[in-house]
């Protein structure tokens, strides 16, 4: 029997190290996640959760979220082998710590400000169901009303079956708003990340001015096994990966994560220049009465009645007296 030498056994943790899924090397978790979760061997790009990468590119302690306590409900009170949909929603809130697949809210990056809305694939996938869309169509229409960019953050296995006509009327509801946001000159930036899938991908997530796609991320509608076994065709290889759509001009820019923050610094600068500009040779008009309402007093005075201006955000009434008039 070993001696006691009043040390206790050391345990050492399950989660000191990772393999990485590409390069196999056994990675040590503190200087993986100093590096942003990218494997520093092969640049193998983890997948992260939706307040990780909030964490990563928002200036610190400037995100504000939006519609936290919004849930969704089980409106067709479906069921499959597996359990019901509200079953499976409160194992899921409890595991993920999220109440919906989609967190919003409002940051700067590089102190540009923006809205933000991403996907949290621990969430039942970051499938999109009423209140996935609900929130989104909020974040956008804020987005609007503030005049400042947006930026989508996608990994999604597409829209959530368990809500069924409720999820996918999300897909136009979702476009449409993002319309008004385009005629409005307000600018969308995506950025797909791995897996991008079904009914996101086929709807707000590439309907953007400028889409970003991380290295090696899947982006697709069906997956690739199906549309073989559909099609009983062999795919191109790479089919569906990043590198592969920005080659066949389906997205703008493949955006290292290490260096995510400084792209989108730049591309939010380039929008407050460009608004800058538009602002410089379309000045707002200057707020004029419409009309002058006069009425003679007893004394024989004209008096002159102004509706109320606005003037550096205070509100004047005008009613000056004129000069005498027989």
């Amino acid at each position: 029997m070993a001696p006691d030498d009043g040390r206790a056994e050391q345990k050492i943790p399950d989660d000191l190290w990772v393999k990485c899924p590409r390069c196999q090397e056994l990675l040590y978790s503190k200087q993986l996640e100093q590096n942003a979760r990218v494997c520093p061997k092969c640049a193998y790009h983890f997948r992260l959760r939706a307040r990780e990468r909030i964490f990563l590119l928002a200036d610190d302690g400037t995100f504000h979220e939006w519609d936290k306590d919004i849930a969704p409900r089980d409106p067709l009170g479906f069921a499959d082998g597996s359990g019901t949909y509200a079953e499976k929603l409160v194992t899921t809130r409890r595991k993920s710590g999220e109440t919906e697949a989609l967190v919003t809210g409002r940051a700067t990056i590089g102190g540009h400000r923006v809205a933000l809305a991403v996907c949290d694939f621990d969430f039942l996938g970051a499938s999109m169901g009423s209140v996935f869309g609900e929130k989104l169509v909020r974040a956008i229409e804020r987005a609007g009303d503030r005049n400042i960019p947006l930026l989508t953050i996608s990994a999604s296995g597409g829209a959530r079956m368990h809500e069924g006509m409720f999820s996918l009327m999300q897909m136009a509801k979702s476009v449409a708003a993002l319309a008004r946001l385009g005629n409005a000159g307000v600018p969308h930036i995506s950025l797909l990340t791995d897996p991008c899938y079904g009914g996101v991908t086929a709807s707000y997530a590439t309907v953007a001015d400028v889409i970003l796609a991380e290295p090696g991320a899947l982006i697709g509608f069906a997956g690739p096994r199906v549309i073989e076994q559909i099609t009983k065709q062999k795919l191109p290889e790479g089919f569906q990966t990043a590198e592969f759509l920005l080659q066949h001009g389906m997205i703008d820019l493949i955006a290292e994560r290490t260096s995510l923050r400084t792209t989108l610094t730049t591309l939010l600068a380039h929008y407050g220049r460009a608004a800058d500009h538009q602002a410089m040779l379309n000045p707002a008009p200057r707020h004029r009465p419409s009309e002058v309402a006069l009425t003679l007093t007893e004394q024989g005075v004209v008096a002159a009645h102004v509706p109320a201006l606005s003037l550096a955000g205070r509100s004047v009434s005008h009613a000056e007296p004129s000069p005498h008039h027989e």
